[in-house]
């Protein structure tokens, strides 16, 4: 055991949510015009049409699909999807982590669909070539409690019957989502961007919009869910006239994340710098014969939300003995995944940051093997 201690990270912040914010932010770089306006006046309909303006340009969105800012996070935009469009035709719920066991229960014990259940490990993904895509299908692109992601969209049909419904909040802006396989997707600022949470964002291709102007559920639905007026959608919510009142200073923080992210050569330089980071914790991993990955296989293997076992230590002990010494923050496995280290790669981290994880993970596996 060794007491001498190496160089700390700049920024020890690997949380997979909220996440690290972008370099160099600070408060002071948020616009402050719109704060304490309506977000209904003419300026606060201006600040979050240009947050849905820089969101598409940043994530080349064609405009056939529209981009709208909705409650509830991640969890809040799929829920609104599912209570919305699902019924009109058979379902099959893809799960391999926590979130996607989520929409399982939704979709059973809430919404009484009886749904076709595809289920993995931690670690893998079912069979993608066995979905039925005559039914309506939902499933995560990144599986950000279990460090595993879909390879591609190949497996999406492009003359698919059913919709299909990606739960993207740790993909978009780290991958080169094809957007003609989606119909309907969802995310949070608080991954990828380093934005803040409460917030979520809905997308919905044409299709999406065709069932919602074409089917009613029988089932209730919320204030905060309904995206459809007098048969027609409520284009408004995707104009920047949100269903319920948004924080604007929620707003003013992503949209600095945004203008950060067309700073570092858009969509391919967000991509670049979270590829970069998970190829400087791979090289950490292989170096190291204690450390694995629980996504074993590369081409599922996620970019952003990475996570590791641990043999020979307690990895809640590695976590909390690193959070303590100020060397890596909230880098706990999810409550419901295998024990292990869950590590933020996404492009709001430097990979200095990342390298100079490897040297500290040895020094508090040292202290506690003692």
């Amino acid at each position: 055991m060794t007491d001498t201690k190496p160089p700390l990270p700049a920024r020890p912040f690997f949380s997979s949510g909220p996440c690290a914010k972008p370099p160099g932010w600070s408060p002071d770089k948020l616009a402050t015009d719109s704060l304490g306006r309506s977000h209904r006046s003419a300026l606060g309909k201006q600040r979050l049409q240009y947050c849905i303006d820089l969101m598409r340009e940043l994530l080349g969105l064609p405009d056939t699909h529209r981009i709208g800012i909705v409650p509830g996070s991640d969890t809040g935009a799929f829920e609104m999807a599912m209570w919305t469009m699902l019924g009109q035709r058979g379902v099959t719920t893809l799960a391999w982590e926590s979130f996607g066991e989520g929409w399982v229960t939704d979709a059973v014990k809430q919404l009484k669909l009886d749904p076709t259940v595809l289920r993995a490990d931690y670690g893998q993904v079912p069979d993608l070539g066995a979905v039925d895509w005559s039914t309506d299908v939902l499933f995560t692109w990144n599986g950000t409690t279990s460090g595993v992601r879909v390879p591609n969209g190949d497996w999406i049909p492009d003359d698919r019957e059913g919709l299909s419904f990606a739960d993207a909040t740790s993909a978009v802006f780290a991958y080169d989502i094809p957007w003609d396989k989606i119909d309907v997707a969802t995310f949070s600022w608080q991954k990828v961007l380093g934005g803040e949470g409460a917030h979520g964002v809905l997308i919905l291709g044409p299709r999406a919009v065709e069932r919602l102007e074409t089917y009613t559920p029988d089932r209730p639905l919320p204030k905060v869910f309904r995206l459809v007026s007098k048969g027609a959608l409520a284009e408004g919510v995707f104009k920047g006239e949100t269903i319920n009142t948004p924080s604007m200073l929620a707003v003013e923080d992503a949209i600095v994340a945004l203008e950060w992210g067309k700073s570092v050569g858009g969509l391919d330089g967000l991509i670049a710098r979270s590829d970069a980071n998970a190829a400087a914790l791979d090289a950490i991993v292989e170096g190291r014969d204690w450390l694995g990955h629980l996504a074993a296989d590369p081409a599922i293997r996620s970019t952003t939300s990475v996570c590791l076992t641990v043999d020979g230590v307690d990895p809640k002990a590695l976590a909390k003995l690193l959070e303590a010494e100020g060397a890596a923050y909230d880098i706990g496995a999810y409550r419901d995944a295998p024990p292990g280290l869950r590590i933020w790669c996404g492009a709001t981290v430097d990979t200095a940051d990342i390298e100079a994880l490897g040297p500290w993970l040895d020094w508090a596996r040292a202290q506690l093997s003692v």
